[in-house]
C-alpha cells in the first residue's frame, strides 16, 4: 500500500502529476481540489456571497459530492466540466477558505483513497487529508512559469500577464490553506516536462513504499 500526499501552489500542476503518478503506481488519484470546485459552484448555484461562512456552510452541508470515474458529482450531476470552468475558478479560494467547508469535505475526500493507496493532491493534502501519508510532496514551480501553463491551458497564450496577476492573487487567497508539510519533498516543476517530474516522484513513491 501507498499513500502519496501532493500540494503545492495554483498552477504548480498537482492534479495533472497526481493523475498519471496514480496510474503509474496503479493506485487511485483522489482530486480534493475537485471537491472544494463543486462545493463552490453549488454555492454560486445557490446565489451565496462565497464570503458568508453561515451561508455557504448551509449550502455545503446539504449537498453530496462524489467522484466516480475521474468525474465530479453533485447530488449526482455530473459537473465536471462545469466545475472547471473561470468562474469556480474565480470563487474557489474563498469557499475553501472556511474552516467549517474543510471539515465538512474532509471524509468525502479520505473516502477516495483505496485499500492498496492512493494519491491525493490538493491545498492540505499532507497536512490535513491524509497526514499518514508514506510520500509527501510540495510541487513548486515560479509564478512566470505557473502563469505560462495557465495561459496554454486556456488557450490565450497572449493573456500571460493576466494569468499570472490572477496567480499573485490566488496565492495570496490561498495563503491560510497551503502549508508545506514539514517532511515534505520540495520538488520544482519549473522547466522540466510533465514525464521527468513524474518519473522523479514515481522513483520518491517507490523508495518510500519498499522503506515503509
Amino acid at each position: 500500500m501507498i499513500v502519496v500526499a501532493i500540494d503545492g501552489p495554483a498552477g504548480s500542476g498537482k492534479s495533472t502529476v497526481a493523475d498519471a503518478l496514480a496510474t503509474a503506481l496503479g493506485v487511485p488519484h483522489v482530486d480534493s481540489g475537485a471537491y472544494y470546485r463543486a462545493a463552490t459552484l453549488a454555492v454560486l448555484r445557490a446565489e451565496v456571497d462565497p464570503t458568508d461562512v453561515g451561508a455557504v456552510t448551509a449550502v455545503v452541508g446539504r449537498v453530496v459530492i462524489d467522484r466516480v470515474d475521474g468525474r465530479t458529482l453533485l447530488d449526482g450531476e455530473d459537473v465536471e466540466d462545469d466545475i472547471r470552468g473561470a468562474t469556480v475558478t474565480a470563487n474557489v479560494s474563498a469557499v475553501a477558505a472556511h474552516p467549517a467547508v474543510r471539515d465538512l469535505l474532509l471524509v468525502a475526500q479520505r473516502s477516495g483513497i483505496a485499500r492498496d493507496g492512493g494519491v491525493v493532491d490538493g491545498r492540505d493534502a499532507a497536512t490535513r487529508i491524509v497526514p499518514d501519508a508514506d510520500l509527501k510532496v510540495w510541487l513548486d514551480a515560479d509564478v512566470e512559469e505557473r502563469g505560462r501553463r495557465r495561459a496554454l491551458q486556456a488557450g490565450e497564450p497572449e493573456r500571460l500577464d493576466h494569468h499570472i496577476a490572477d496567480l499573485h492573487r490566488r496565492d495570496a487567497a490561498d495563503a491560510t490553506q497551503m502549508v508545506r508539510a514539514d517532511d515534505a519533498v520540495v520538488v520544482n516543476t519549473t522547466g522540466l516536462s510533465l514525464d521527468h517530474v513524474v518519473a522523479t516522484v514515481a522513483d520518491l513513491a517507490r523508495t518510500a513504499a519498499g522503506g515503509s
